[in-house]
């Protein structure tokens, strides 16, 4: 199960952002915190702790995917704590990413790999030791589309910016939404203002 809040330990905002790379969804995160102002904590993973450098070290070397699973484990078995603490102060904590892109980017990395559900597998263990946010924004895109956007931005992609891992980590996405209702899928294909107006009035409604 997902850590449980107490009477007096409840959360007064989590908010999450995700989706495949080229989304826009860092972009989304940061003008909503600037709109909302100083009662938004902005964060994101891998995380600026040595564990998140570790991360991100682990992008330039090839290690076992399952080392690279973990680490982003470790990361955000510490980055909950971190957020637990914000929450406690009455903050809007804002996430740009958490256990979803574990989930969906490794479940897709280990899918030739692992001996059976990966998905499942890595949910269970994320689960475990996560927070379970307020409300989830899963900006939707076709890979195709959030492909083209990231090579007019970058001169170089990532080990995961391929279109067929693309197309896995956003089946892994759906697969999630159906399963959990905190997750609110919103149109990336619009522009960022829309996306961000439709992003606040989520919050909004939800009375975070």
């Amino acid at each position: 199960m997902l850590i449980p809040q107490s009477e007096n330990d409840r959360m007064t905002g989590f908010v999450v952002f995700e989706g495949i790379d080229g989304c826009g969804k860092s972009s989304v995160a940061r003008l909503v915190a600037e709109r909302i102002g100083k009662r938004a904590a902005l964060t994101r993973e891998p995380t600026e702790s040595w564990i998140g450098k570790a991360v991100r070290k682990d992008d330039k070397h090839k290690v076992s995917p399952y080392t690279d699973a973990l680490l982003f484990m470790a990361d955000r078995a510490q980055h909950s704590i971190w957020i637990s603490e914000q929450l406690k102060k009455g903050k809007l904590v804002l996430s740009d990413r958490y256990y979803h892109s574990t989930v969906a980017y490794q479940a897709a990395y280990l899918k030739d790999k692992f001996d059976g559900d990966a998905f499942k597998w890595l949910l269970e263990a994320n689960e475990r030791i996560s927070l379970h946010p307020d409300l989830t924004i899963l900006l939707v895109i076709p890979p195709e589309s959030a492909l083209e956007r990231i090579r007019c931005t970058r001169s170089r992609l990532s080990r995961f910016e391929k279109l067929d891992f693309l197309k896995e980590v956003n089946s892994n996405y759906l697969r999630l939404a159906r399963r959990d209702r905190s997750i609110t899928k919103v149109d990336a294909k619009k522009d960022l203002d829309s996306v961000v107006e439709k992003v606040l009035r989520l919050i909004a409604e939800r009375k975070l």
